[in-house]
């Protein structure tokens, strides 16, 4: 079968590799085109654009590339129009995908799934409305979805595992303690974030945050896959901080704390059994500060404690963002801090909401399954 996959980042490109070759093992004619990175890219197939074309988040970042982004959706459906897929299968990334979900139900191409559910009960719930409508099949990687869509929404959704669990569980089972990543000191961890802009704004505080303990450990920056690493040298510039790229597992296998920007990271840290601080600068931090707490649908914005429905990682966003903040929160969780041993505790429990499923390999699974009835 023919299988056209979008994803928009560096986690969807991670996740959609390894949907790929689940559904490559399961079907020996699969053909693959795709908008995704290095990772989809490695399994096979045709790459018709690059995520870092795509990648941009915030409201004037998308303004400013606004003729871009349109010109790629443009691209991409024309593209999908002309390969005439079995299947298109969105990754996240939900500005983009939900459009070309519409214009593939609306034009009769072909079904259209979804690979990590747009993140809706957060955001913009009114978007379940062209879920309903656009979306044949949804799968969730996130078990407390289930309530939101099935319970909350009447829309039919299926759990499949969290990919990021397994990941995790994969590469310990075979690198075990081994890594690369070694420091003549214990590892701080600093991950900062997938896009230009996120880096910009939460790693001069991290770095800032971190400066007094460069004597007792070593500073690490996990750099993002689609970032080359010349954007880094201006942050890392008379720093006590080294970089390493593409080893973000490697690092994490070796951190003794992490300081995290929201997203994947959060739970890729949890996974690894790292005590985290999760840090997220915002512009305008004392509006957004209000209006998280007025309009934001869900009471956390990490991963990690919205799958334990509880704080276990501080959140330092928007108007609690600062380098003190930082700084404070994490001393509480370096070896013989107050909060190290409750948050190593708590994340057992993250362990065992996720469960042991293979999320790709049930995807996929799933996928071939409803094409071929």
């Amino acid at each position: 079968m023919k299988y056209y996959l979008i994803a928009g980042e560096a986690s969807g490109d991670l996740h959609a590799s390894h949907l790929m070759k689940e559904l490559k093992r399961q079907d020996a004619d699969a053909q693959f085109r795709f908008f995704g990175g290095d990772m989809m890219a490695a399994v096979g197939g045709t790459r018709v654009k690059h995520y870092r074309e795509l990648a941009y988040m915030g409201f004037i970042p998308v303004l400013l590339h606004l003729p871009t982004i349109l010109r790629n959706m443009r691209m991409c459906k024309q593209d999908i129009a002309e390969w005439q897929p079995d299947v298109v299968i969105l990754v996240d990334y939900p500005g983009f995908n939900l459009k070309i979900a519409e214009y593939v139900k609306a034009h009769a191409i072909c079904p259209v799934y979804y690979y990590i559910s747009p993140k809706i009960w957060a955001w913009k719930e009114y978007r379940i409305k062209n879920i309903k409508r656009d979306v044949d099949e949804l799968f969730s990687i996130l078990p407390f979805e289930v309530e939101f869509f099935e319970g909350k929404h009447h829309y039919p959704i299926h759990y499949v595992g969290n990919p990021t669990a397994q990941e995790v569980r994969e590469y310990l089972e075979v690198r075990g303690e081994k890594s690369e990543v070694r420091g003549e000191k214990p590892i701080i961890a600093l991950l900062a974030g997938s896009r230009k802009q996120e880096i910009k704004d939460n790693l001069p505080a991290m770095i800032e945050a971190t400066r007094h303990l460069t004597d007792r450990y070593d500073l690490v920056l996990a750099g993002a896959p689609g970032i080359e690493s010349s954007y880094y040298e201006r942050f890392l510039k008379d720093n006590k901080v080294r970089m390493v790229k593409n080893e973000t597992f490697a690092l994490l296998s070796q951190a003794t704390a992490a300081l995290v920007t929201s997203g994947t990271a959060t739970l890729e840290t949890c996974m690894f059994r790292v005590p985290q601080v999760v840090c997220y600068k915002t512009p305008l931090a004392k509006l957004l500060g209000f209006l998280k707490r007025r309009f934001l649908k869900v009471p956390y914005v990490s991963l990690v404690n919205l799958i334990a429905h509880r704080e276990v990682v501080r959140e330092l966003v928007a108007d609690t963002f600062s380098v003190e903040n930082i700084r404070q929160e994490l001393e509480r969780i370096l070896p013989g801090g107050e909060g190290r041993e409750t948050m190593l505790n708590d994340y057992e429990e993250i362990h065992r909401l996720l469960g042991e499923s293979h999320a790709p390999e049930k995807a996929a699974s799933l996928i071939i399954k409803f094409l071929n009835q």
